[in-house]
């Protein structure tokens, strides 16, 4: 895409009242960008406005992807009204992966956020990568349970505002590690400000994206249920996480479960292909032997390791370093009173 084709492309989307509907319309009716574009006659001012938004965009380097870019991501390219340009911050690679949408609650519980974190690595070491919205809560967890994995290109976080803007500010780090070891993506111009409207936009990008999208704890009437919708209506894969049905942030993923319109979540172990990557074999061959016999013995409730040591017929030393290996891996986890199996 040339300057002057990003140019007009720009100064048609950033004209007040002309989203990609509407941009779509323009082309087809004009038969070019740069004709649709002078149709407009914008003022000077637009004009400049567009101008500073490319030059700031280059000092930051911010990459524009169009939909007629090999690089745009096709899931989002196939969804009706999808934006005709999107911007990207930090490492384009990671556009190119198979990716798992994880979302859920901003009040997200300890145990929800230690699962999706888990969940997220788990996926991540497979060669997927996870993709959120990087508000707090689930949408951290996941983000951060993916940069846990060895390696780059883990994780996108699909932005309400611009994608130089970060919300919210507690996530400042968390931006900053994704760009460097994932990206952040946007469809609003650079320095962008969003308002609430733009948020369901942004969860309708997250679902489109994805090949899969994971619920995990959400309030019947919370924007992840919104994003699942959009996932249902995409043909996406819906899994949902089941919590205790006496807290309000289980009413949502167990309703989708209860009415089929999720498949339930219980661990990595419930993504067949996954079990049968080559990757996936290979992470998890350490727990051959005394490492499974141990898992065997992990539930969700805490056993020390003495009790575990007294029934696999293990030193606390061996115990100790097997334990470890399956931390780790993501497969339990140390809580008070021992340890619990996660997956």
């Amino acid at each position: 895409m040339s300057m002057s084709d990003l140019f007009n492309k720009l100064l048609i989307l950033r004209t007040p009242g002309i989203g990609p509907v509407k941009y779509n319309a323009l082309i087809k009716r004009f038969g070019s960008v740069a004709l649709a574009a002078e149709s407009l006659n914008a003022d000077v001012v637009l004009h400049d406005t567009v101008c500073r938004e490319m030059e700031m965009a280059e000092k930051l380097g911010v990459v524009y992807l169009s939909d007629d870019d090999v690089r745009y991501p096709e899931n989002l390219r196939m969804v009706k009204n999808h934006p005709p340009v999107i911007t990207v911050r930090g490492n384009l690679d990671v556009l190119k992966k198979p990716l798992v949408s994880i979302v859920g609650t901003r009040h997200a519980t300890i145990a929800g956020m230690g699962f999706v974190a888990n969940l997220a690595e788990g996926i991540v070491n497979t060669g997927a990568a996870i993709v959120s919205g990087m508000a707090i809560g689930t949408d951290t967890a996941s983000h951060r349970g993916a940069l846990r994995a060895v390696g780059d290109s883990q994780t996108i976080a699909v932005l309400a505002g611009g994608v130089d803007y970060i919300w919210p500010l507690e996530n400042e780090s968390l931006y900053c590690e994704i760009l460097q070891r994932g990206a952040v993506i946007s469809e609003m111009p650079v320095g962008f400000v969003p308002v609430a409207t733009n948020f369901v936009q942004r969860n309708r990008w997250v679902a489109a994206l994805c090949n899969k999208l994971i619920l995990g704890e959400a309030d019947l009437k919370s924007g992840s249920m919104t994003t699942a919708r959009f996932a249902i209506d995409y043909e996406r894969e819906l899994w949902a996480i089941p919590s205790h049905p006496a807290d309000l942030r289980a009413v949502g993923p167990n309703s989708l479960i209860r009415s089929g319109q999720a498949k339930l979540c219980l661990g990595l172990s419930d993504f067949s292909e996954i079990e049968n990557n080559d990757n996936f074999k290979e992470k998890n061959s350490l727990n051959d032997d005394g490492e499974n016999n141990l898992l065997d013995m992990l539930g969700t409730n805490p056993v020390s390791e003495s009790v575990l040591a007294d029934v696999v017929k293990k030193s606390i030393m061996e115990i100790k370093r097997d334990l470890v290996v399956l931390e780790l891996q993501g497969l339990v986890q140390k809580v008070d009173g021992g340890y619990i199996r996660l997956l």
